[in-house]
């Protein structure tokens, strides 16, 4: 991994770091974050599934399908989670980080218990 890739792979990480007990272990060979150590929330993808760096999340209903329309050169259909409608999130062209947390916390708000998400707000 370049030390660009690198840097990409540290924010993210502390994105999903910063929420409650969430913890990180590699899972089909990239890094994952996972909710409780069940509950999967973000899989880093560093070129295993295509030429881009990225990661993939849950969204809202409806959300895959906007964010790819809007900009197909960002958001994507991921592989295998794709049809359970996660978003693929290109990170390798000076993503809008703001975008990124409040992308990660959507997908905790969706898959996290109610009690962690209270923690939140």
């Amino acid at each position: 991994m370049t030390p660009e890739e690198t840097a990409v792979l540290e924010r993210l990480r502390a994105i999903c770091l910063a929420l409650p007990e969430v913890e990180e272990r590699q899972s089909h060979g990239e890094p994952t974050w996972f909710i409780r150590g069940k509950r999967t929330l973000v899989m880093f993808c560093d070129h295993h599934h295509g030429a881009r760096l990225g990661f993939w999340c849950p969204a809202a209903e409806g959300v895959q399908e906007l964010r790819i329309e809007q900009d197909p050169d960002t958001f994507y259909r991921p592989p295998y989670v794709g049809v359970r409608g996660w978003l693929g999130v290109n990170l390798d062209d000076d993503p809008d980080w703001d975008d990124v947390q409040d992308m990660v916390r959507d997908a905790y708000r969706k898959v996290a218990p109610k009690t962690l998400v209270a923690r939140l707000d």
